[in-house]
């Protein structure tokens, strides 16, 4: 990683943080709710105002030039900037050029990612995956997204939407409605609102909002809103079996709010994926994130060290 400081950004749906990142230290950090209702331009503004914040901590003699690194939400083309879709959560950010609209409102020079693949990137250089050439990063809380590493690259595919691991078929999943328009995707079994949902359709006393209010009725003898939680851990791990048994990584590591329901949900995870694993890949196992919130911030600001980070297009 450069040691040159980077100011990085989290753009997410819900929140945006920004940070000064030097060697894969993270200081300086701001954060904002992200005004996503009020549109894209609103949104960049609140992204630019973070900035200039985190800018106050770097010394006078590091700012030649300026550097900003961006994690964002939605697909994310890296070469051009363009934010190739998004979803309901961010309206009217598909089209939005990312790249061109905060050098224009920051004058700085901008590279952008994915924000689970900027996660994907932290993880891979300082956190659980730092020692592996070959890691999948999955992150599952409102969605289910991924970040492949392969042979030390960041494969983001012809269409910039590699990883979208939400969104392959689950077998428990039949018939449900996805969040993108499908059915029977495994977003709709095993994300944090979809153990809500399948509560809900067992029968459920519907008295939580919230993935992690049900994992407290959970924990105080709520036997249906326990097998919500065993359904969703089985659901992904049976899904990371197959994805193990194609990519064979190294390291899986798991991120995001439903990791945060430990053993209510991991142990029928770690079953239902040694189920699924051939003999070449037994021994495989899925472990936590290291760098919690920085890992995005962390990733976005590797992005401007081309020694050690590329990002490859699947041909």
């Amino acid at each position: 990683m450069t040691s040159r400081p980077v100011i990085a950004v989290d753009l997410g749906g819900t929140k945006i943080r920004a940070g000064v990142v030097t060697g894969g230290r993270v200081t300086n950090v701001h954060s904002a709710p992200t005004p996503a209702r009020l549109g894209a331009s609103s949104v960049l503004d609140a992204v630019a105002d973070l900035v200039a914040r985190a800018l106050t901590a770097v010394a006078p003699h590091d700012q030649a030039p300026l550097l900003l690194a961006v994690g964002s939400a939605g697909v994310i083309d890296p070469d051009s900037g363009l934010v190739i879709s998004a979803t309901d959560a961010l309206p009217g950010w598909a089209g939005t050029n990312l790249i061109t609209e905060l050098q224009h409102r920051t004058r700085l020079s901008v590279r952008v990612v994915n924000d689970v693949h900027a996660h994907t990137l932290g993880e891979a250089s300082y956190g659980a995956s730092a020692t592996a050439r070959d890691s999948l990063l999955v992150a599952v809380g409102t969605g289910i997204g991924a970040g492949v590493i392969c042979n030390g690259r960041l494969v983001t595919g012809r269409h910039a939407a590699a990883g979208h691991l939400g969104h392959m078929p689950s077998s428990l999943a039949a018939g449900l409605p996805c969040p993108c328009g499908g059915a029977g995707h495994l977003e709709a079994i095993a994300s944090g609102p979809a153990v809500l949902n399948e509560y809900r359709r067992a029968g459920g006393r519907a008295t939580s909002s919230s993935a992690a209010e049900l994992a407290e009725q959970a924990r105080e003898g709520d036997a249906t809103a326990r097998e919500a939680f065993a359904t969703a851990g089985r659901a992904l791990g049976s899904a990371l079996g197959g994805v193990a048994n194609i990519l064979s990584p190294e390291v899986i590591v798991l991120s995001g709010g439903l990791v945060q329901a430990g053993d209510l949900w991991w142990p029928h995870l770690e079953q239902a994926f040694a189920e699924e694993l051939i003999p070449a890949v037994r021994g495989l196992s899925a472990q936590r994130v290291q760098l919690g919130a920085d890992a995005a911030l962390i990733g976005a600001a590797s992005l401007w060290d081309g020694a050690t980070t590329e990002i490859e297009e699947s041909q």
